[in-house]
């Protein structure tokens, strides 16, 4: 089919009607991918939110418990990335070229890629001035976009972060009349991620944000499950072994995919932080997880990422 040009009043009209990307690309001849990126675009430039269908799997699924059961592949997780407009992180930048290094099956995005600082239940930090829900809704559209397009066929898994569901409790509180409606709960607007609470990618290995606290909540989290358990949340960015008569299993923080320092964790008031932005690769081979692998950021240079003993330059994503 022929391309056909289009303003962008008519593309949210075909949005509105259609809220399908596939149908669009169909009706103009765009492809599918660049469908995305005028929907992400014109969100941003008119600060507004193009719900997309409902995908009905997904509903179904939202906030449940998966099993990929996966025996031989590579997954990358990356976690508690607080997304902001004009903020391209390096460790977002490395995840982009991994992503393309290693083909993973799966990408997992491990909750709180949405901040929610408008949404939060604590009092206003004095006269500070926050992102929008519409500014880091888009932002997480652009930037997950991104990673979608990168990770190719790979399955897009999203585990809800405690950031994440001040989305929808917010609303549920003081709105609980718009249960429901479409565009309410924050998996309507990423219907091509499958949204759980936690993630066994095969019986041995538990995907989830947060369990444990602490500064051995790695080690704990592996001993108290009985499985490996990669986990966000504490931003730390580690992995402990744990060893006993059945073997050896894995706790890892995969750590944060935002700047350790970065605006959102002002409430932090710029105290020394054991943060390190970083992302997690688990290599699975007949079912077993080995030794789980770290890329992280590099304090000796900018846009830097130590990965497999070398320094890695990611200024060019």
């Amino acid at each position: 089919m022929n391309k056909r040009l289009i303003s962008n009043e008519e593309f949210i009209e075909l949005w509105k009607t259609h809220k399908s990307a596939a149908k669009i690309a169909r009706l103009t001849g765009i492809s599918e991918r660049n469908v995305h990126h005028r929907r992400r675009d014109i969100e941003a430039k008119h600060d507004i939110v193009l719900v997309a269908a409902s995908n009905k799997n997904t509903v179904a699924q939202a906030y449940g418990h998966i099993n990929l059961g996966i025996n031989n592949a590579t997954v990358i997780v990356f976690s508690d990335a607080h997304f902001q407009l004009g903020r391209r992180t390096t460790a977002f930048k490395a995840l982009l070229w991994l992503i393309g290094e290693l083909k993973p099956k799966v990408v997992i995005n491990n909750g709180d890629a949405f901040d929610g600082a408008q949404a939060n239940r604590h009092p206003a930090n004095g006269w500070d001035v926050t992102p929008t829900i519409i500014q880091e809704l888009n932002a997480c559209k652009m930037f997950l976009g991104e990673i979608q397009e990168a990770a190719g066929d790979a399955k897009l898994i999203w585990t809800l972060g405690n950031h994440d569901a001040r989305f929808s409790t917010r609303l549920a509180t003081v709105a609980p009349e718009f249960q429901g409606v479409e565009g309410f709960r924050l998996e309507d607007h990423f219907p091509d991620w499958q949204h759980v609470v936690s993630c066994m990618v095969n019986d041995s290995v538990m995907v989830k944000h947060r369990w444990k606290g602490g500064i051995h909540a790695t080690h704990n989290n592996a001993v108290g499950s009985g499985v490996s358990v990669c986990t966000g949340h504490l931003h730390s960015a580690k992995v402990t072994p744990v060893t006993d008569y059945t073997g050896t299993r894995y706790g890892v923080d995969c750590g944060t995919l935002a700047e350790a320092f970065g605006d959102q964790f002002m409430y932090a008031e710029n105290n020394p932080r054991n943060w390190r932005s970083a992302f997690a690769v688990l290599n699975i081979v007949d079912g077993h997880l080995l030794m789980p692998e770290l890329c992280m950021v590099s304090a000796l240079a900018d846009d830097c990422v130590e990965w497999r003993g070398e320094l890695i330059d990611v200024s060019e994503f």
